[in-house]
């Protein structure tokens, strides 16, 4: 069918969504909103804070763990303006430019946290696997250079999604069905042909979400295979505790990601309410735990943070 003037537009802006059939108690549901943020900012900050000033923390599981906490950060920033105009405000409108460039972030930050999860399980299988040549192979340079492959991979990969769906005739009355802007979810806006765009966003989620995800179980095997190759019952519960603030937070990453991906392709029919949802555990998960996981699973951040605490404690006294 051929589209006319009259039934697409370059939108100036869009609405966004909150909870359906929940808009009158929005402005309480913005409570625990801003207590999550709070939570994912602050926490995150701390933990890249503590890592900066202790020399003891100075080392590759460490330095990544930095790198969780920056992109966690990124993401949070992200998402922040909207969600919190719509929950705390009820301001649902974003200028269709703004809209792009978040959704920008929001994807650029998402890809960079996939593979760091992915140098963050090369990390343990070098530490488990080689411990003696531990620091070699991870040396700073290299740790240096894997951090500045994630951060290009992501720009790289997300820059045309911005510009192809700039492209597109977007009809007139359709609203998106989350709090921000997500690619899937926009590019469902438009009234013309989105092949490119599914093509595009298809290859992009193989070659990043895909290929890490892949390596990463390819990681754990290698590591499980390693540690059942330990003698003593003790050691290979030693060296297994040492993933699992990484298994957990893998966990909390991708399952997610692979069912908010999966409602997009296939859930024409599911109720709006577990859009939502998903869309929202996939935005605060990750960024609210990790902090909480790696701060009561790893010993040397507990130690740092109690003597952190202990000494301003000192200072007031």
């Amino acid at each position: 069918m051929k589209l006319t003037n009259s039934s697409w537009f370059q939108p100036p802006a869009l609405l966004l969504t909150g909870i359906p059939g929940l808009e009158a108690v929005q402005i309480w549901i913005s409570i625990p909103l801003c207590v999550m943020y709070l939570i994912a900012i602050l926490g995150n900050c701390t933990i890249l804070f503590i890592i900066k000033t202790t020399s003891s923390l100075h080392e590759p599981q460490y330095i990544f763990l930095s790198m969780l906490a920056a992109t966690d950060v990124g993401l949070s920033l992200s998402t922040m303006p909207t969600v919190l105009n719509v929950f705390l405000l009820n301001h649902r409108e974003i200028e269709f430019h703004s809209c792009l460039t978040q959704m920008f972030f929001i994807h650029t930050f998402s890809s960079m946290e996939s593979a760091i999860l992915l140098a963050m399980a090369f990390d343990r299988f070098a530490a488990i696997h080689n411990p003696l040549h531990y620091a070699v192979i991870l040396a700073p340079p290299r740790i240096t250079g894997m951090g500045l492959a994630a951060v290009m991979r992501g720009v790289l990969l997300m820059v045309p999604l911005p510009i192809l769906l700039k492209r597109l005739p977007f009809c007139k009355g359709v609203i998106p069905s989350h709090c921000y802007c997500y690619h899937p979810d926009i590019m469902k806006l438009a009234c013309g042909s989105v092949r490119v765009n599914i093509i595009y966003g298809l290859s992009l989620v193989l070659c990043s979400f895909g290929i890490d995800s892949v390596f990463i179980v390819i990681s754990y095997i290698l590591i499980l295979r390693t540690v059942l190759g330990i003698v003593s019952e003790h050691g290979q519960v030693k060296a297994l505790n040492t993933c699992a603030s990484h298994i957990f937070t893998v966990i909390i990453f991708y399952v997610p990601l692979i069912v908010l991906a999966l409602i997009h392709r296939f859930g024409t029919f599911s109720s709006p309410l577990l859009h939502v949802t998903m869309a929202n555990l996939f935005l605060f998960l990750t960024p609210v735990l990790n902090p909480l996981v790696y701060s009561l699973k790893t010993k040397q951040i507990r130690s740092a943070i109690n003597k952190i605490f202990s000494f301003r404690g000192n200072l007031f006294k």
